[in-house]
């Protein structure tokens, strides 16, 4: 491949932020599909998820029959001269030829390790690369020639950790933004089934008819429970829908809009879904559904300890590897005896193995604490449906749908729940391979000989053999420490360097010891730095600057340390995609507490509180009816003996009389009793009866 014969002007490569896919904008997921060795990154310049675009490296071009010279023309590094896309070509026709050359040599490299690598390599100041110059064509093979060197170097544990840190950044991402992503997936998979029902105006019978297959095969895929092939699941789901969506109510569900159709196909699904799930429990159906929660108890435990092991066969390598480190540290001559075997470089590629396990570790324990959170929903609603039906024909749906759907959620969560655990396991069996073989680096006869007259220490015994030694505070008035009795959360803090000392890091040329904050955290700068004991803090504090710088220009040298360290703040370059992602929860400031006191004057100004103001209606009535019973009391005085205006008083009252009342009287009444009188009832000698009537009643006035 031929580069233009023009010399380019490097400036810093833009921040690399791996996993970004560049049509979506969104990272990778291992369950979308099969996750390579290292996922390629055709466009690792342009800065993920953000709407700026990075300033591009400018190319000096020369004139029409002008002489090329050794020095570089005065170039003006404003990156508006030169388009960004003709710089973009530029970079990828470098990176494509140190993978050409790559491939050749038999090792296939992605273009994502490539970008990453020629950063490292112009970001290592031992390779005499300037940013602040243009470079020529010879630079450039120089700088080929550097990455082919370390990219091809397959027993540097180095790559290994480069290689282990680019594929767990493009290929992991926390939970609730993978099943986001996931959720999304099947929605646009859905898609097309979904648009051809809410987009269907069937009329016939068999254009219903068909319109209501495609309803049962949403319900199916949308659910997950069985394939659509299956007779038997298919016959389940049809007389499951059709308990509640009758195939005569297709044409009201025409008539909706197309949003209440997709919401109302949703509510279908779930409510199908909850049906199936409670015949099944019933030993009535379900057809096609595993039993997840008794697969993720068995799979989440079995994961646990796979992974438990590694950490721990892990930590046995690093707090070996430690001890021979921690003892070469004091003996020039065994650190020269150990140089060739590249010990530190096997230990920040284990750290960084243990890191990432740690992180892997968590989710699934987080998973677990879920899963059997949702178990125990699941048993309580289908106890309450068996409480709700029992053997009653016909129940409201108002008091059996809820519940089918809270069931159908759950169920969904626990599936969602199998597939993280599935990405995780899958996650972690595909960055064993970049341990590398730490037999070959260094030979276990060689190890247990530097391990003679060494005393190999974990992590917790290192911090409780410090664990009384605490800086005093009086020592530094500059110098602010913190301590989990004055701090409240203590825990929380954002370590530098993950937790790692860095006065024992810069002293003994990149030995990683864990810090103890027990001992005390060093606030400087906002940042807060642990130390592995007393003196290490000290000698820290004397010249915090001066360490700092040296454990940067480490990092220039091994670049795996940038993540393992999470120097990105100090190498923006260098920002990996779940770094930005957590951007905004690394920043937590402590919570200090102390005894302080404060005094100010009650009024600065004169009270203006006007005391007769009432705002309470009811206060307001309250008064007007006392004052309204004021009209009903008269004033009256009283006389003690500790008055000092003694005086007799008198007082007129009215003595009461004797009076008597009659309330009742006895009396009585007597009303004359009807009487009358017929005559002329018994007939006589004509055959015409005349009836006499007499009143006999005596008057009212005569009784």
């Amino acid at each position: 491949m031929s580069l233009p014969e023009i010399p380019l002007f490097l400036k810093f490569f833009q921040p690399i932020f791996w996993g970004k896919d560049p049509q979506s904008g969104t990272p990778p997921h291992p369950h979308l599909a099969p996750p390579p060795l290292v996922r390629s990154l055709p466009s690792p310049w342009l800065r993920g998820g953000g709407c700026e675009r990075p300033t591009a490296p400018t190319v000096a071009v020369r004139a029409p029959g002008q002489k090329q010279t050794d020095t570089a023309p005065a170039v003006d590094s404003d990156p508006a001269r030169m388009p960004p896309t003709q710089a973009e070509s530029v970079i990828r026709s470098i990176i494509r030829e140190i993978g050409q050359e790559c491939a050749a040599h038999g090792e296939i490299v992605s273009e994502t390790l490539i970008a990453f690598m020629v950063k490292a390599v112009v970001l290592d100041p031992s390779n005499g690369f300037n940013m602040d110059r243009t470079l020529m064509k010879s630079d450039v093979q120089n700088l080929v020639k550097l990455c082919m060197t370390r990219l091809l170097d397959t027993k540097n544990p180095s790559l290994d950790t480069i290689k282990m840190q680019v594929y767990f950044d493009m290929n992991y991402t926390n939970r609730v933004e993978f099943l986001e992503e996931h959720h999304r997936v099947l929605e646009s998979r859905l898609g097309s089934v979904t648009r051809e029902i809410t987009d269907n105006r069937a009329c016939a019978k068999e254009e219903l008819e068909s319109l209501y297959r495609k309803i049962i095969s949403y319900v199916l895929l949308r659910s997950g429970l069985g394939s659509p092939t299956d007779i038997k699941t298919v016959r389940e789901v049809t007389a499951a829908l059709q308990s509640v969506f009758p195939q005569a109510e297709l044409g009201t569900f025409l008539t909706l809009s197309k949003k209440d159709k997709e919401r109302q196909l949703k509510e279908l699904t779930m409510i199908v879904t909850g049906i199936r799930l409670f015949n099944r429990d019933c030993g009535k159906g379900g057809e096609g559904i595993d039993d997840l929660p008794a697969v993720l108890h068995v799979a989440i435990p079995a994961t646990m300890q796979h992974i438990d092991y590694q950490l721990e066969t892990a930590r046995s390598q690093v707090y070996r590897y430690t001890a021979i480190l921690e003892k070469a540290a004091n003996d020039p001559l065994m650190r020269a005896e150990l140089q060739p075997y590249m010990l530190k470089e096997a230990l920040y590629n284990i750290r960084q193995y243990e890191v990432f396990l740690q992180i892997i570790l968590s989710d699934i324990i987080t998973g677990a604490q879920e899963v059997e959170m949702m178990t125990k929903q699941l048993g309580a609603h289908l106890e309450q449906l068996k409480m709700t039906i029992k053997s009653k024909i016909a129940v409201p749906t108002s008091q059996v749908f809820p519940i089918f759907i809270a069931l159908s959620t759950l169920w969904t969560s626990l599936q969602d729940e199998t597939i993280v655990v599935g990405v995780l396991s899958n996650l972690f069996t595909h960055i064993q391979p970049f341990l590398g073989a730490h037999e070959l680096y260094f030979p276990e006869r060689v190890m247990q000989c530097h391990l003679s007259g060494a005393t190999v220490k974990t992590d917790v015994c290192r911090m409780k053999e410090h664990m009384e030694d605490r800086v005093n505070v009086a020592d530094f008035r500059k110098l602010e420490w913190l301590f989990p009795e004055t701090t409240a959360n203590f825990d929380k803090l954002l370590i530098q360097y993950r937790g790692f000392c860095a006065y024992t890091f810069a002293a003994t040329d990149g030995l990683l010891l864990p810090g103890n904050p027990a001992i005390g955290i060093l606030k400087y700068k906002e940042k807060y730095y642990t130390f592995n004991s007393k003196d290490a803090a000290y000698s820290f504090a004397e010249n915090p600057e001066h360490y700092i710088d040296i454990v940067r220009e480490k990092a220039k040298k091994n670049t795996e340390l940038i993540q393992l360290l999470e120097l990105h703040q100090q190498f923006e370059t260098f920002i990996p995609y779940s770094q930005m992602r957590d951007a905004d929860k690394h920043y937590i400031k402590p919570i200090t507490k102390c005894e302080s006191s404060t005094q100010t004057d009650t009024h600065i100004l004169p009270p203006t509180i006007v005391r007769s103001y009432e705002w309470n209606e009811w206060e307001l009535r309250r008064k007007a009816i006392k004052l309204a019973n004021l009209r009903q009391k008269v004033t009256h005085s009283v006389q003690t003996d500790l008055s000092h205006l003694r005086r007799e008083n008198c007082s007129q009252v009215y003595p009461p009389k004797d009076t008597s009342t009659q309330s009742t009287r006895e009396d009585s009444t007597g009303v004359p009793r009807p009487q009358i009188y017929l005559a002329g009832l018994r007939g006589g000698k004509s055959k015409i009866t005349d009836e006499v009537k007499v009143n006999l009643t005596r008057d009212v006035d005569e009784t």
